[in-house]
């Protein structure tokens, strides 16, 4: 709903923030820590910890209804995902499987439902988006509906088999278990281990990154490309100036961004320079006019980062 609404941080009204000196703040939008309010979006941690936020809400009905529509254009894809935000739809997102394999994923409030679908335990949600053109389900489960497997990623923890979902256990399926698997991983280093010895190497690349509407053919068209990840997620979002402006993740006003949500890592036996890949995509990103979220990994140097980031 970021079309409608903006992204995340917009929908803030007020916010108490740990500071590092341990002062603990409120800040909003018109008092004398509004250079925070506006400052934290983006900068994870590096500016303070939200301990409590004040947000706006929306009235909701105990059931959404989704359509799915297949396209293979993805010019056509990306032209009817800026239709539907002008439609009264409540929720618009995507999933690109591959070139030619385009999922509109349109989504309504309703009060009733012909029967719900659960993606909690054995069945997988974005598997039904090629299996189905409609679908129901409760407003809860729409909202944690990429939650069960983490998007996709947990295919890398070999949890989409039927027997290992069974082993887990419904209670088990989310991404707090997965982030425990993969830290777990790093501070060992199984997987660092197993490519030194079988040779290959591998640089993750977990971003979320907007481009303007115009331009987010030609990034899909770089990524399949140059970087080949699949799935990817779709999500538009619309900035509303009124709200005000945040320096470290400025947007124009004046058209709809395309986010493109890419988790996983790339494998090779090349030896590519440290964040190769990541490289690429931040430059190609800038050279389109976008923007990144800076929870992932960053390659910029001091000069590009303060260009795109508000610095100097």
């Amino acid at each position: 709903s970021s079309f409608r609404y903006g992204l995340p941080h917009e929908t803030v009204l007020e916010m108490d923030v740990l500071l590092g000196n341990g002062d603990i703040i409120c800040c909003t939008p018109n008092n004398e820590h509004r250079d925070l309010f506006f400052g934290l979006a983006n900068s994870y941690g590096s500016l303070g910890y939200i301990l409590r936020l004040k947000i706006e809400g929306i009235p909701v009905k105990p059931y959404v209804r989704l359509t799915h529509l297949h396209l293979r254009d993805p010019e056509e894809f990306f032209a009817r995902l800026e239709a539907a935000t002008r439609e009264p739809y409540d929720f618009v997102d995507g999933v690109v499987f591959s070139p030619g394999e385009h999922y509109l994923v349109l989504g309504e409030f309703c009060d009733e439902a012909p029967y719900t679908s659960d993606y909690t335990y054995l069945n997988i949600f974005y598997r039904s988006l090629r299996q189905r053109s409609e679908d129901y389900l409760t407003t809860r489960d729409y909202l944690w509906r990429w939650d069960t497997d983490w998007f996709w990623c947990s295919k890398n923890l070999y949890v989409q088999n039927p027997l290992m979902r069974r082993l887990l256990g419904r209670r088990r399926l989310n991404s707090i278990t997965y982030q425990k698997v993969m830290r777990w991983n790093t501070r060992v280093g199984l997987t660092r281990r197993l490519n030194t010895l079988t040779g290959i190497r591998r640089e993750a690349v977990i971003q979320d990154v907007d481009i303007p509407l115009e331009n987010a053919p030609a990034f899909l068209y770089f990524f399949e490309r140059e970087i080949g990840i699949r799935p990817v997620w779709i999500c538009p979002a619309r900035h509303d100036r009124t709200r005000g402006e945040y320096p470290l993740f400025p947007m124009r006003d004046d058209t709809l961004y395309i986010n493109f949500g890419f988790w996983d890592g790339i494998r090779s036996r090349q030896n590519y320079p440290r964040g190769h890949f990541n490289r690429l995509i931040e430059d190609e990103v800038d050279k389109l006019g976008g923007i990144k979220s800076l929870y992932s990994e960053s390659f910029y140097t001091q000069e590009a980062f303060d260009r795109q980031y508000g610095g100097g």
